[in-house]
């Protein structure tokens, strides 16, 4: 196993690993322990009470952070006639049908988020198992099929984030940068936990938060309290 550089152990000493930290506290902590060069991404690794295996206690969703991700977010938005045009207006980077497919069929993934219409999909479900392992093939469930492309494109823009459970159980979400004001961070984590929260499963019975850690890229994780989190999102 590799052993960890200099700058994480000198920075891992500034955690309690067995503390769970007010969300202002880790938010701080996410700063003065990120000894990288560039401006790192924060990301929240949650663990939750539920069987994916199941598909009553699947959890998944998507939720606007009040203070964005941090980076441009590139869209491409499948679609035709009038809503080309509404797609273009609300800010999307790409906008097209065939074109657009034939593009990606040969290599061309400069993208971070794919929207389509409905009736597109015919065409664009022909790109399954390129987009489909990216994590980027348009979904009801996300949101990314619509006809509602206004409210779509410039919702992804202004950082919309999609949650997901794993077959472990735990959600892996980005929520920032490290350049953030702390309130920034704590604001953008309360949004994604209470998201998380209003989408529990009724199948899902005990404790439905088991954990939640957030780290930066190459820095230590940190534990946050929950209802701190949840109390901050209801304030």
């Amino acid at each position: 196993m590799a052993e960890h550089g200099k700058r994480y152990q000198e920075a891992v000493k500034s955690v309690e690993r067995e503390r769970s930290y007010d969300p202002m506290e880790a938010a701080g902590l996410l700063k003065e322990t990120s000894k990288v060069k560039f401006d790192a991404s924060v990301e929240a690794h949650i663990r939750l009470g539920v069987d994916p295996r199941h598909a009553d206690q699947m959890v998944r969703g998507t939720v606007v952070l009040p203070h964005g991700v941090g980076k441009p977010v590139r869209v491409v938005v499948f679609a035709q006639g009038d809503k080309a045009q509404e797609a273009l207006r609300a800010g999307a980077d790409e906008v097209g049908g065939d074109d657009i497919v034939k593009r990606i069929e040969a290599g061309w993934l400069d993208f971070d988020v794919a929207l389509a219409t409905p009736d597109m999909m015919g065409m664009v479900g022909k790109l399954g198992r390129i987009l489909g392992r990216r994590g980027l093939m348009p979904n009801p469930k996300s949101g990314t099929i619509t006809f509602d492309l206004e409210r779509a494109v410039k919702e992804v823009k202004s950082g919309r984030v999609e949650f997901k459970v794993d077959k472990g159980g735990i959600i892996h979400v980005p929520f920032g940068r490290v350049s953030f004001e702390p309130e920034q961070l704590a604001d953008n984590l309360a949004a994604i936990v209470d998201a998380i929260n209003r989408a529990r499963p009724s199948a899902v019975k005990g404790q439905y938060f088991k954990s939640l850690t957030v780290a930066s890229t190459m820095g230590p994780g940190i534990r946050v309290d929950v209802p701190g989190l949840l109390a901050r999102a209801a304030a």
